[in-house]
């Protein structure tokens, strides 16, 4: 399966695909990363692991649809079968979303359907959530409420800040990403309804210590 990847900072979620396709337990490749931003540190990473990369900035083109036709060009160029959104800090339109029906996934940094949207992190603090965590989930035309692949639960501590809860979060998204991908790239994510099955996935059985394999 070949996979393009949208970013538009870090690429931590990235380096997590790349680690997983590295050490062999993701038998896909990375065929093209994508980020809106030049100055995004996920680009470096492609540089270090001869990803292919390109730069679509949205302030280069006079209309959103131009926008994305662009990054659309550019993933059937090379041939993507999967889409996977690793930080990618836009919303994608409905133009760009039926390109690729079902195939487009998203990381988000709550338990959907709770806190959507921008700064999932600080909602869950000023909710006072005590469980909050990250979902992988297909992209629809609803923001963040497509068919949940696979969730993590994250505890909220009381002396949490934003940033301390999010580097929490994160820790769970580099493992459930690409397990979602594997589950995929096997064939064994088929969506019925809005619901997503995973044929024979174990659920549940996240080992608690985050230095143990998801895999």
């Amino acid at each position: 399966m070949k996979l393009g990847i949208l970013v538009s900072g870090r690429g931590s979620n990235l380096q997590a695909l790349i680690d997983a396709i590295s050490s062999g337990k993701l038998h896909c490749s990375i065929n093209m990363v994508i980020s809106d931003r030049s100055g995004a540190y996920a680009i470096e990473r492609c540089k270090v692991h001869n990803i292919p990369y390109t730069i679509v900035r949205r302030r280069d083109f006079d209309t959103t649809e131009s926008f994305e036709e662009e990054m659309l060009r550019r993933l059937e160029e090379v041939g993507v079968d999967l889409i996977v959104l690793a930080g990618f800090m836009r919303i994608l339109s409905p133009y760009f979303i039926r390109a690729f029906p079902m195939k487009i996934i998203n990381i988000h940094p709550s338990l959907t359907p709770a806190f959507l949207g921008k700064n999932a992190q600080r909602q869950a603090l000023e909710f006072g959530s005590k469980i909050t965590g990250c979902t992988v989930h297909f992209v629809t035309e609803e923001l963040d409420s497509g068919p949940v692949i696979v969730q993590a639960c994250v505890p909220v501590l009381p002396e949490d800040t934003e940033d301390s809860l999010s580097h929490r979060i994160l820790s769970y998204e580099h493992r459930i990403l690409p397990q979602a991908v594997r589950w995929i790239c096997e064939g064994r994510v088929k969506v019925v309804g809005r619901k997503a099955i995973v044929e024979g996935a174990r659920y549940g059985t996240i080992p608690v210590n985050p230095e143990l394999e998801f895999f």
